[in-house]
């Protein structure tokens, strides 16, 4: 279990004590948390509930995606799991979350997503509409191409992944804004598909504050633009082949403006 968490000593024992929960083999469960760049008490209070502590402080490599690297690469120095999976120190999970999980990941899926759900879906208009993109994201995105036998998509949190997989990655190596995308994009590219869990329920916490819902979509839509730029002649090729998994990753993270250019060409042809 990888956890990155930077000033979460609010948070992160409530996450552990959920992990602590669950109905999967505890002995088989190993919870390790890096403490990127705290000033808190965030390492200390994830020591005490049991989990392996490292901490990091580096202000120039910043971001999830520094810190996971950081984190396998701590761990793998000790030995090699069989599978990791990624959480946010703010997350609950459903008690059956790991059986859920790794019983998707047992069907042949080296990558699986979660149901990623709300904890405060009431607080306000925002949280409540993060929580309604998230849940349709679930049932009507990951769910549909589930049924379809196409890739579904990595979503921030609540993904497991195999050593395998990051062996086939060359390590952890996706630093960008949306480090979630590039990751699934970089997999489906090479032909693995990434599995959903419906019955992996995992509770976030969204944003309740417009400048902090504002700063966050800026954020995505920056990495979007990133990994569409990385990887857009890989998507293509893939699509030439055949493949509709690169088909729908590359519809869900072309820029709009393109979108809207190809659809007004294609609908004059018509």
């Amino acid at each position: 279990m990888l956890i990155c968490a930077r000033n979460e000593s609010a948070v992160i024992a409530d996450l552990i004590g959920s992990l602590r929960s669950q109905t999967y083999d505890q002995s088989l469960l190993h919870i390790f948390v890096l403490a990127d760049n705290c000033t808190d008490g965030t390492a200390d209070i994830a020591r005490r509930r049991g989990a392996v502590v490292y901490e990091r402080f580096n202000h120039i490599n910043v971001g999830k995606g520094y810190a996971l690297q950081f984190l396998l690469d701590r761990i793998r120095e000790r030995r090699h799991y069989d599978d990791y999976l990624v959480l946010d120190a703010d997350n609950l999970l459903d008690p059956n979350f790991v059986r859920e999980i790794t019983a998707v990941h047992d069907q042949g899926y080296g990558v699986v997503t979660c149901y990623r759900n709300s904890k405060n879906y009431g607080d306000n208009w925002i949280s409540a509409g993060y929580a309604l993109w998230f849940l349709r994201e679930a049932q009507y995105l990951n769910n549909a191409r589930m049924r379809l036998g196409s890739s579904c998509a990595v979503s921030g949190t609540g993904f497991l992944f195999s050593d395998g997989v990051l062996e086939a990655c060359g390590g952890w190596n996706f630093f960008l804004l949306t480090e979630d995308i590039e990751f699934t994009i970089d997999n489906v590219v090479r032909g693995e598909k990434v599995g959903y869990a419906a019955g992996a329920v995992l509770y976030d916490e969204q944003p309740t504050s417009f400048a902090q819902s504002w700063r966050q979509r800026m954020r995505w839509s920056k990495g979007y633009l990133q990994v569409f730029r990385k990887y857009a002649s890989e998507l293509f090729s893939g699509i030439a082949r055949g493949s509709f998994s690169c088909y729908d990753m590359t519809m869900n993270i072309m820029p709009a403006a393109v979108l809207t250019g190809v659809s007004v060409v294609v609908n004059l042809s018509l």
